[in-house]
């Protein structure tokens, strides 16, 4: 959708919505003091400590550190985009969504988009309604072969279209929906005076969103009709390479370990019937970089269930490029004998599909390059070992890569010292309790652990003292912040945007953790002293700044080259003592 909302009209949104009756629809909230406490819908916990700030419409947990405003909460529970979470949140208020700025032809666009939904309704309606009548008994004889139950063909509204030429094109016409539109919507196809059905003699698989929206279909050919499987082209509500199928049924699964991706419709709904969770399915197209983004929103993990012929493995090494370039984890499902998804569990059962150990991105291509070489001659396990080489220098977790080097070295026969000098790293020799001890240090050097130190607590209530808009003007600086992070937040806030506003703008999880963390501190401030407060925060900052200027200038003195800087050291670290002594002297 072009353009942007204008700010007033977000302005009223957000005064005219109201958090905590938001919030409440999906959980249950308890008053204590200024907040609003309630079990956090992001992760599993027993007691509360997700709070929720009618002040500034604002939410925070306090466990797993989600945060945001109203927006982003409902984009979170319904997993949809910021213009569909703003749309929700427009209708539940009964505001109208305003003309876009740069785009003068949204409400007519808009109002077509509904159209077309509505239409691809009526469609998916009939098609169902069809399934059991008898001109649906071919489809459903295809169905019911492939081991569906009735009860998961309703599950995922599953329908036919009949061998007639125009049976839905007439059937929506009767509704009052006109030719163009019916066409527009990829529902039938127009040439001259004639149209018929896009789908004839087909079991018919809707394709429907996040929101429950129709968005077009996927047709499976009853007979020999060709194309074996067809699917809506794009149109003004749908988008083959940004959707998958069945996301409309994982949206409110909370605490999904992760995603099953497979290749087609029937996968999804086989091995759904069986038991599995989570499964999704690109729309007849390759895996894009839209659908991994938006998978990425549901689960923290993907598993690729692909066929197991040679074009489904070529098709699982591109979707992990693109999984991992969209930051998203992801392992390999692989199944033996050239089996698919919906074979596999069919013969051999829902325990023996739970029983694949998936397997890492690496460690599937090396099964890949394994393939293509012959280990059984030294040629072969020298080209094998060279071609691992090189996929293991992406590798940058030290066990994880001593795995792989383990395994590689009994594959090939050579040392793991010969395979590390061909991946072209220091080979690390450390011993198993050096190795607990760098990821203790490394852990103690985290951005989270560094940012719970004294100077940087201390301007997180500079900040929060500073958005409840009771200092004195010119009090607090934008300089006053030394992490970046905060010092966005600050100048956003002498600006006169709102913490809110800021969320909303968070450009990464970071700023909005920072974000989140800081303003769920407002009510914890004594607010009728909250200059003082500043003030002592000011003070103290100087001081911690002071101080490390201080501890500089004496390891400088100790490795001056010469007594002149020495000298010069000396000189400065006296002056920064006297005017620390001035500094702690006011504060006591």
């Amino acid at each position: 959708m072009a353009g942007r909302i204008p700010s007033a009209w977000l302005d009223e949104l957000y005064a005219r919505t109201d958090i905590v009756s938001v919030v409440s629809q999906y959980l249950p909230l308890k008053k204590d003091g200024r907040r609003y406490w309630g079990l956090c819908p992001f992760h599993n916990e027993k007691t509360a400590s997700f709070s929720v700030n009618s002040e500034l419409n604002l939410y925070y947990c306090f466990g797993c550190k989600a945060g945001g405003n109203v927006v982003q909460f409902v984009m979170e529970m319904e997993r949809v985009s910021y213009m569909e979470a703003v749309k929700i949140l427009a209708d539940k208020i009964h505001m109208t969504m305003p003309e876009l700025r740069d785009d003068p032809d949204y409400e007519r666009r808009r109002s077509q988009q509904e159209r077309l939904y509505a239409a691809n309704r009526e469609a998916a309606r009939y098609y169902h309604d069809m399934l059991w009548k008898p001109e649906g008994k071919a489809a459903l004889d295809y169905l019911h072969g492939r081991g569906l139950d009735d009860g998961v063909i309703r599950r995922f509204g599953l329908g036919a279209s009949t061998d007639r030429w125009d049976d839905l094109t007439a059937f929506l016409e009767e509704k009052g929906y006109t030719r163009e539109e019916l066409a527009l919507a990829g529902l039938t196809v127009v040439k001259g005076d004639n149209a018929f059905d896009m789908f004839r003699s087909r079991a018919i698989f809707p394709i429907i969103d996040q929101q429950n929206r129709v968005l077009g279909f996927g047709g499976r050919a009853m007979g020999n009709a060709k194309p074996k499987y067809l699917n809506t082209s794009d149109t003004p509500v749908f988008n083959k390479h940004k959707g998958v199928y069945a996301i409309n049924l994982i949206r409110k699964i909370r605490d999904l370990k992760r995603i099953i991706l497979v290749e087609g419709y029937m996968d999804v709904v086989a091995i759904s019937q069986a038991g599995v969770i989570g499964a999704v399915a690109t729309l007849g197209t390759a895996l894009t970089n839209e659908q991994a983004r938006l998978l990425k929103r549901y689960a923290p993990e993907v598993h690729l269930a692909y066929d197991g012929d040679e074009a489904g493995q070529h098709a699982i090494e591109r979707a992990l490029g693109i999984l991992e370039s969209e930051g998203v984890p992801a392992k390999v499902l692989y199944f033996p004998d050239g089996l698919d998804p919906d074979e596999f569990i069919r013969q051999r059962g829902l325990e023996a599909f739970q029983r694949i150990r998936p397997m890492t991105g690496v460690s599937y291509r090396m099964q890949r390059l394994r393939l293509q070489h012959d280990l059984e001659t030294q040629e072969g396990r020298t080209e094998y070992a060279k071609a691992c080489a090189e996929l293991l220098k992406t590798v940058r977790d030290p066990v994880d890569l001593e795995n792989y080097l383990e395994a590689l070295a009994v594959q090939t026969g050579f040392s793991r010292d010969v395979l590390i000098a061909q991946i072209g790293v220091a080979a690390p020799q450390v011993s198993q309790a050096q190795t607990n001890n760098s990821y203790e240090k490394r852990e103690s050097l985290s951005p989270k652990r560094l940012k719970q130190s004294e100077s940087y607590r201390t301007e997180q209530t500079l900040l929060a003292l500073l958005a409840t808009g009771n200092l004195p003007a010119d009090m607090v600086k934008a300089e006053d912040f030394s992490d970046q992070h905060l010092r966005w937040l600050a100048e956003g806030l002498l600006n006169g945007r709102t913490a809110s506003d800021l969320m909303a703008d968070a450009s990464d999880d970071d700023t909005r953790q920072a974000a989140g963390e800081t303003f769920s501190l407002l009510s914890e401030q004594e607010r009728d002293h909250a200059a003082q407060i500043a003030q002592d925060c000011l003070r103290n900052l100087q001081i911690q700044r002071l101080q490390q200027e201080m501890n500089a200038l004496t390891d400088l003195m100790r490795t001056a080259e010469t007594p002149e800087k020495r000298a010069q050291a000396l000189k400065e670290v006296t002056a920064i003592s006297k005017e620390l002594a001035y500094l702690k002297q006011q504060g006591r």
